[in-house]
């Protein structure tokens, strides 16, 4: 984490800034290429509501339909949904991964574009597809649009570590501290809950 955004957290939040402290080296928010954005939207859908183990098993067996594991729309739009459910994941997601590819394929989403949308108006895009929500698409805004101020009030990962540190504290008004630099703040908050 940079130290420009450590001072922010020092200078706003001191109960923040300890968490940081004691969590160490976070990952860094950075922006994947275009090119990334269908796997990782796939992804995200399948992660959904899993632990990371088992996340990182269904995505491992997703990745090995595809030739080279290339994770490509006009694949998935020619299997049918039954081959998705061999990886492991629900037929919910295994229906929105073929919607997602369906709409990326007639263009009805374009994800080339996002990158150029405000916050708000990427979120609108991303949930257009089946089974992609808020969270998914908050989470996509992090971790492949490296978008620095989110927070995503519905995690509820989120909701643990804040409570752990604030108590039952009205979120809405500390949150809005930490801006800009929300996303820092939510993998602050992850981090410090590994482990328990």
């Amino acid at each position: 984490m940079r130290q420009k955004i450590r001072q922010h957290f020092k200078k706003v939040d001191p109960i923040l800034f300890r968490a940081a402290e004691q969590v160490g080296e976070l990952e860094d928010i950075v922006q994947r290429k275009s090119s990334e954005y269908f796997s990782s939207l796939c992804g995200e859908i399948i992660a959904q509501q899993l632990g990371s183990g088992a996340a990182h098993a269904i995505l491992g067996r997703f990745h090995n339909l595809f030739p080279r594991k290339k994770v490509k729309p006009d694949y998935i739009t020619a299997i049918q949904a039954k081959e998705l459910r061999k990886t492991g994941m629900s037929w919910a997601k295994a229906r929105s991964i073929k919607d997602l590819a369906q709409k990326v394929a007639t263009k009805e989403v374009a994800l080339s574009n996002l990158s150029s949308l405000s916050d708000e108006d990427a979120i609108l895009e991303l949930t257009k597809i089946k089974g992609i929500g808020k969270w998914t698409a908050e989470m996509f805004l992090i971790f492949s649009l490296g978008r620095e101020d989110v927070f995503s009030f519905g995690d509820l990962g989120l909701k643990k570590a804040y409570t752990k540190l604030y108590g039952r504290r009205n979120m809405d008004p500390i949150v809005a501290r930490w801006s800009p630099y929300r996303s820092w703040a939510s993998l602050i908050l992850w981090k410090s809950q590994d482990g328990n």
